[in-house]
């Protein structure tokens, strides 16, 4: 355990609940004590004690509102915000030493757990927390897994489009190339690649985002970490290709400033295609 059932959590003379009190108050500067007891769900009586035992340990200073007398407003002095900071450091190395042991495989595993618990517990409608990374081991298949069954699935491309991209992944050359996974909860949710055309040019490629994980900012991030790493290298312009039916992906471009330079028919499984380029200046 992380020292939560301990009489002082984390080696310290204080509960969970004042611990949280403190945690509370030290993202932000200052906080109405009517708003710490709604946020923590607190009796009156119970947070009041809490708050008089913290100004005699000299941990917070509490005083009337500026701008309504009948309103109290508690904040953490340093003292307060040195002892959150200690408290803060020995969590994560309690977190680090329970994590130490298991394999990066567990971890991932125990995030997706963590984030099941969340999401059955949570309210409804609450936005996931997502992650950007590199790619790993084990990624660049998946990428020509989920793109071949997505796009199968929603607009009915076959196993030649899955070949393209596993060509595409083939090619890759991480000397000089670089990509970019995005998990929500542990699981891969999205990727895309950064492609060197040429001295002076690089090439968006792969941008996908999961069905579940649409509608939280993820391609428009992705994008701009691409666009980011293309203007850190030096690269004076960017690329993309890809098709007039991908609406979504298209107003990402747009958005970040990518223009379409030039469109033609194509075939892709029997159904017709609209291939495009887009480019735009870094």
């Amino acid at each position: 355990m992380i020292g939560v059932l301990q009489a002082g959590m984390l080696d310290s003379p204080y509960s969970l609940t004042e611990v949280r009190v403190l945690f509370e108050l030290a993202q932000t500067e200052q906080m109405a004590t009517g708003e710490l007891r709604t946020l923590l769900d607190l009796d009156a009586g119970y947070l009041s004690r809490i708050l008089t035992r913290f100004e005699t340990d000299g941990l917070i200073a509490r005083e009337r509102s500026a701008s309504d007398a009948r309103r109290q407003v508690v904040r953490l002095t340093p003292a307060g915000s040195e002892t959150f900071g200690g408290l803060d450091e020995r969590s994560a190395g309690e977190i680090e030493r329970l994590l130490s042991g298991l394999s990066e495989e567990d971890q991932r595993r125990l995030v997706a757990g963590m984030a099941a618990i969340r999401g059955a517990l949570g309210a409804a409608g609450e936005r996931e927390p997502y992650v950007i990374r590199p790619p790993r081991p084990g990624d660049l298949g998946w990428v020509v897994h989920r793109h071949g069954a997505l796009y199968s699935g929603e607009y009915g491309w076959g196993i030649a489009f899955e070949q393209l991209v596993a060509r595409i992944v083939g090619g890759l050359d991480f000397s000089r190339d670089t990509g970019w996974i995005a998990e929500v909860g542990g699981e891969r949710a999205g990727c895309v690649f950064c492609v060197r055309q040429d001295e002076t040019t690089a090439k968006l490629r792969m941008l996908l985002v999961e069905p579940s994980a649409r509608g939280l900012g993820l391609g428009r991030r992705l994008v701009e970490e691409c666009l980011r790493h293309a203007q850190a290298e030096g690269y004076k312009r960017i690329v993309l290709w890809t098709r007039d039916s991908l609406v979504s992906a298209r107003r990402i471009y747009q958005a970040a400033g990518f223009e379409l330079d030039s469109e033609e028919k194509g075939m892709e499984n029997g159904i017709e295609v609209t291939e495009q380029m887009w480019s735009r200046d870094l």
